[in-house]
């Protein structure tokens, strides 16, 4: 069992030791479809939003293992109602996310790529909306200013562009264990271009 523990490792190194390395630098955007998942004493219920990101993103990696940075802005949120206040309305937080994934390169040629992806994304919020009517209700000490998620999903790239389908789950934006918490998912696609 040592022995195929210390070959698999003696071949992996030598693969990413005799491998080029790889490096990008490309502008990105896109759209993504968000929606609140609201849990608490109000019985609110959200619907999806559509908003858009763009930013820029980074890759180095090895053959077909690569880890890709990324920063951009984004809006998130849903339509919130609830039927005894006669409330609609979106709740919305705009943020700066930087996820940092793990890919693997599943098909590798010279034209075209195809890859998976995952690993976490670090959310700052830097505006939060919400309709008038939740002012007596929700209280600024509640919301959470920093999140953490995961993404995870597909790309392709085809010669300079890129597209990518993910998804995120983030933690709760808002947080009073005595009322209401909510957290955010999104379903992302992105297109973009590398310049390097």
């Amino acid at each position: 069992m040592k022995r195929l523990l210390f070959a698999s490792l003696f071949i992996l190194f030598s693969t990413i030791g005799f491998a080029q390395p790889v490096f990008d630098l490309g502008l990105k955007a896109g759209t993504h479809y968000s929606n609140m998942s609201l849990d608490g004493e109000f019985d609110l219920s959200s619907d999806a939003i559509t908003k858009v990101h763009w930013g820029a993103f980074g890759r180095v990696g090895f053959d077909r293992f690569y880890v890709q940075p990324e920063v951009y802005f984004s809006k998130k949120g849903g339509d919130l109602s609830y039927d005894l206040l006669d409330l609609t309305g979106g709740f919305d937080y705009k943020n700066v996310d930087v996820p940092v994934l793990l890919g693997y390169k599943l098909i590798k040629s010279s034209m075209i790529d195809f890859r998976i992806m995952a690993g976490p994304v670090f959310s700052f919020v830097t505006d939060a909306n919400y309709p008038d009517e939740l002012d007596p209700y929700l209280h600024e000490e509640f919301f959470n200013d920093h999140l953490f998620g995961v993404q995870y999903g597909l790309g392709i790239d085809v010669l300079f562009l890129t597209l990518d389908a993910r998804m995120e789950h983030s933690s709760k934006i808002y947080d009073d264990p005595d009322l209401i918490n909510g957290k955010s998912t999104s379903f992302m696609i992105s297109l973009g271009f590398k310049i390097l």
